[in-house]
């Protein structure tokens, strides 16, 4: 697309959705939102620069295969699942660590449930990502 616009435009634009993909993930767990929809945020933002620059310039500003980034996120959801396996819990089963705990608060919460959260979040930007330059490529 040859519109000067939305080639500016759309740069401000991917920022600020990856922003946002990155808030519907990490609030995904006790409200709506997760790693899905935050994947598929995070992939509308590049696919929107895609449009307006080429498919060469996904490829640039991301700078691994997509096939890659969804490989590592199955990677990390199937991690998530044997944590838990390998401290005697059912497969999946959410283990949670607190850091920074004392006597007041329990402190950072962090648990098995993001990691499979962040697990499919690469899965899906992946997958779309390398279906739609796939697709582009092709045109």
């Amino acid at each position: 697309m040859n519109s000067l616009i939305f080639k500016t435009i759309s740069r401000f634009l991917v920022g600020l959705m990856l922003l946002f993909s990155v808030f519907l993930l990490l609030r995904g767990h006790n409200e709506p939102g997760g790693g899905f929809i935050g994947g598929l945020v995070a992939a509308a933002g590049i696919i929107v620069y895609g449009i307006a620059d080429g498919p060469a310039a996904i490829r640039d500003i991301l700078r691994v295969d997509p096939r890659m980034i969804a490989m590592a996120g199955l990677l990390a959801a199937l991690l998530s699942g044997l944590l838990a396996a390998l401290a005697g819990a059912p497969f999946l089963t959410g283990l949670w660590t607190f850091i920074g705990a004392t006597a007041d608060s329990k402190g950072l919460a962090l648990g098995t449930p993001l990691l499979f959260d962040i697990g499919v979040y690469l899965v899906v930007v992946g997958g779309v990502l390398g279906m739609v330059i796939a697709l582009e490529e092709e045109i």
